[in-house]
């Protein structure tokens, strides 16, 4: 098979989409990593662009290749300058936005995690990917969460964004009208009855806030049902809370255990 090269304007594009305001005007994102593109690719998904080093590319089955409109040829040096990665992986993928309509109705009858103000990438992909291990097919963030499109995201949900839908959603009256509507939402605070003994339903939001700041005042009067992970007996220096994906593996762990 012949390969084109790489373009200037495939090359400025890509750049580009580490951006989040030309993700959402163009409706792509980035997928990084030859594991992460090739299931991607494989599980029926689209991709507008297929970007990798001709070695990788020869040794893909055809399926892969076939799932791209367009292949190019890429260098490990044009890999490096493309890739949001320190060091980079051997090919890249191009990929239309997921475009799902929200409806409350998604509320009801399951358990679903919801973040405020999570800023770092890391934890809202180590979260997706939390969510989803344990059947959690939806989250809920705060419209100031950081970008489910960040490639840093991606890359940390390890191929879990396929199986889960992120909305970014005003919390404040999304919370009040579950409230209203008898829906549980539990709040992870440090004042709270320890999840172990607490009485956890099938049903309901699980509210984590921001990596420093917790649940800001606004949302914690929704919380219904306030929750810990018990802690050390006496207090440590440096040490105030667990990490914001640390206590959501903790917390949905222990709703997932109940559900059995």
């Amino acid at each position: 098979m012949m390969l084109k090269m790489i373009t200037r304007n495939q090359v400025k594009l890509i750049l580009s989409l580490q951006k989040r305001k030309v993700r959402e005007e163009n409706s792509l994102f980035v997928i990084e990593g030859d594991k992460l593109v090739r299931e991607y690719i494989l599980a029926g998904n689209r991709v507008v662009l297929l970007a990798g080093k001709p070695e990788w590319l020869d040794g893909e089955p055809e399926a892969v290749i076939t799932g791209a409109e367009e292949v190019v040829s890429v260098s490990y040096e044009e890999l490096r300058r493309i890739s949001s990665l320190r060091t980079p992986h051997n090919v890249l993928a191009v990929a239309p936005m997921r475009r799902e309509i929200f409806s409350e109705e998604i509320l009801h009858g399951r358990l679903i995690p919801a973040l405020e103000y999570v800023q770092d990438p890391g934890n809202l992909g180590t979260i997706i990917r939390i969510a989803a291990w344990f059947g959690m097919g939806d989250i809920l963030c705060s419209t100031d969460c950081v970008d489910f499109y960040n490639p840093k995201v991606i890359q940390a949900t390890m191929g879990a964004f396929m199986h889960v839908n992120v909305w970014y959603r005003p919390l404040d009256s999304l919370l009040g009208n579950a409230v209203s509507e008898g829906i549980p939402v539990y709040g992870t605070t440090m004042d709270g009855t320890p999840v172990y003994e607490c009485d956890l339903s099938r049903e309901g939001i699980i509210l984590f806030g921001n990596e420093s700041k917790g649940i800001s005042e606004t949302l914690l009067r929704h919380v219904t049902r306030r929750i810990t992970i018990p802690g050390p007996l006496r207090p440590l220096a440096g040490l105030e809370s667990l990490n914001v994906s640390m206590a959501a593996a903790i917390v949905c762990s222990e709703f997932a255990r109940r559900r059995t």
